[in-house]
């Protein structure tokens, strides 16, 4: 379980996660925010948001005496919202979540037993039957643990030694599907998560490094769609023949 002031602010994440790029930190009227007032939790999880660097000031905007805070999803909030909806996680709790109830069921049975004494039997057959179909779903999701720990398949050898950094990419890329983001990552925002690893990489290693990340098939270039609007942050764009890559896909 988790405190009203974390729901609220993985709420904000994950809204966040599936609109990539700048959003407002507020709603504000008929205007769409992360965060839909700037009171009581919504205030609190915000500070936190901003405090954590789980979200990103990218610019402000003053109306009058009212300003509007501009933000961005960093991968550090990618990171926690994976960490709280990645199906590994969600697994694990309910995991735990059977395993309580098989260990109460006794206590409840006696209790049941002693105020429906006429019931005993009939109670008893059902219980067991409870008891037995939750044991095997407690063997199922554990096996499911076991495949979705090991669900990142590693790059070959020899593509690891070209793209170092190809394995964080992907990794990255699988925590945002995870988290319910889109399957489609803008190329800025995956350059922002490898160089949290790899601060040393250039915008021209990272080129590189998707052109033969594409050509193996470890993932997919995408090209840009938003053929009337301004390309946002152009110099992480790719070109490519005709094309103009501007996000990537596992």
């Amino acid at each position: 379980m988790i405190d009203k002031a974390t729901e609220t602010l993985l709420d904000a994440l994950k809204r966040a996660m599936l609109a990539p790029g700048e959003q407002r930190l507020f709603k504000s009227g008929k205007l769409d925010g992360l965060f839909p007032g700037k009171a009581g939790l919504n205030a609190t999880a915000a500070a936190q948001a901003i405090r954590d660097n789980l979200l990103e000031v990218v610019r402000t905007e003053t109306k009058g005496k009212t300003t509007i805070e501009w933000v961005r999803l960093t991968p550090k909030g990618v990171e926690l919202v994976h960490q709280h909806e990645s199906p590994t996680r969600a697994m694990g709790e309910l995991q735990d979540a059977l395993k309580m109830t098989l260990e109460g069921v006794p206590v409840w049975m006696t209790g049941i037993r002693q105020e429906l004494q006429a019931l005993g039997q009939r109670l008893t057959d059902e219980v067991q039957n409870v008891c037995h179909r939750l044991e095997v779903l407690s063997q199922r999701v554990t096996e499911a643990l076991g495949k979705a720990d090991n669900q990142v398949a590693p790059l070959p050898n020899d593509l690891m030694a070209a793209v170092p950094w190809g394995v964080a990419a992907l990794e990255y890329l699988d925590k945002r599907r995870a988290g319910g983001a889109a399957n489609d990552c803008p190329l800025p925002d995956l350059f922002r998560a490898v160089r949290e690893q790899r601060p040393e990489l250039t915008v021209k290693e990272f080129h590189d490094g998707l052109r033969k990340l594409h050509d193996r098939g470890a993932l997919r270039l995408l090209p840009y769609t938003g053929a009337h609007e301004a390309l946002p942050e152009p110099e992480y764009a790719l070109p490519e023949g005709n094309d103009m890559y501007y996000s990537v896909a596992r």
